[in-house]
């Protein structure tokens, strides 16, 4: 995470550091904040700066217009400023200039960040540099690519803008309160990781027990305190993105639940990841702790937390049963995603 420090936004300096982890993507993105004067650059990720060679600290709180040079079209530049007074979307190449002045074609698709009613809050771009001159460089297949990045990308940075409104009115301690976001938005991470690391094979699908793993092992390195020990019971299947996505974010809840409260008075305990395809296709996800159980009377997910009420959202968006089992020997959190809801795309997205 770069330290640069961030000009202060409405939504604060907490927005525009989480919304930087789900920058961390292979490929060259920026988000700018089109509420302070000229719409500086707030952040950019690494690949933006292995692509252009100018660090976070020589772009952030700049207009993106310091890429351009002598042969920039104008004309393209004034459609880009069009898009962004009229907060529209946008695809277009642009000659752009790297630090050492070298010229290079950029593919730029440009969208706002906002909810209904409202101004845009950000834009984001995400760029693909070509290799040749855009006349000559095979687009189809590049543009096919970038419009489904962006569309993921979107909704998800458009989730992250949700949960930041949520938790500026719920948090008391803004400390507790970014760590909590955070941790909610590195899910969001590691599935972008996990869809790179397909290779592309399949772009709607996410090999969901490899992915859960990855979150569950993530919190317990960060939050664990090496008496807790994971074991995984995974079967190799995929299910389509925004499944991956609703699952991921409900057992980031429950593993970061299970590490703060099951094991109170306790100097260890062991947690068990279960990820299944059941025969008749239905998705099985149980988060299993031997702790000490949920105090009586206790509910889970909590309806009165930020944290419950995203759960539950999440739950019924996937069209799914969420439950929680409990007793003297420990707690289940247990997931049922239909079959017949793997091959329905899911409301919002």
């Amino acid at each position: 995470m770069h330290d640069k420090q961030v000009p202060d936004t409405p939504g604060g300096t907490n927005a525009a550091l989480a919304v930087q982890i789900v920058l961390s993507a292979p490929f060259p993105m920026v988000l700018t904040d089109p509420r302070q004067e000229d719409n500086p650059i707030i952040f950019v990720n690494s690949a933006f700066e292995q692509a252009t060679g100018y660090a976070p600290s020589q772009s952030i709180g700049r207009n993106c217009r310091f890429l351009q040079g002598p042969d920039t079209d104008p004309r393209t530049v004034q459609r880009i400023r069009d898009a962004i007074e009229k907060g529209d979307e946008l695809t277009a190449d642009i000659l752009n200039y790297r630090i050492d002045g070298s010229p290079f074609w950029n593919r730029l698709l440009i969208a706002p960040l906002t909810e209904e009613g409202e101004e845009p809050r950000y834009f984001f771009g995400v760029q693909k540099v070509l290799g040749v001159s855009p006349e000559k460089d095979p687009q189809e297949k590049v543009d096919f690519m970038l419009r489904e990045i962006q569309h993921r990308v979107k909704n998800h940075l458009m989730m992250v803008v949700s949960l930041i409104r949520l938790q500026s009115r719920e948090a008391l301690d803004p400390a507790e309160g970014f760590d909590k976001l955070a941790r909610r938005v590195e899910s969001l991470q590691l599935l972008y990781e996990e869809l790179s690391a397909s290779g592309g094979e399949n772009r709607d699908a996410v090999a969901l027990g490899g992915y859960l793993s990855r979150i569950v092992n993530a919190i317990a390195r960060l939050d664990g305190d090496g008496g807790v020990f994971v074991n995984y019971d995974i079967d190799s299947f995929t299910v389509p993105l925004e499944i991956a996505v609703n699952c991921g974010l409900i057992i980031s809840e429950a593993m970061t639940n299970a590490l703060q409260h099951a094991f109170e008075g306790r100097d260890e305990g062991r947690i068990r990841l279960s990820v299944h395809e059941r025969k008749n296709g239905d998705v099985l996800v149980e988060l299993a702790d031997d702790g000490v159980g949920m105090p009586e009377g206790a509910d889970w997910p909590d309806q009165t937390s930020l944290g419950g009420q995203i759960i539950e959202q999440l739950a019924t968006s996937a069209g799914g049963t969420l439950e929680m089992l409990s007793g003297s020997e420990g707690s289940t959190v247990r997931i049922v995603v239909p079959r017949d809801r793997r091959d329905t795309p899911l409301v919002g997205t």
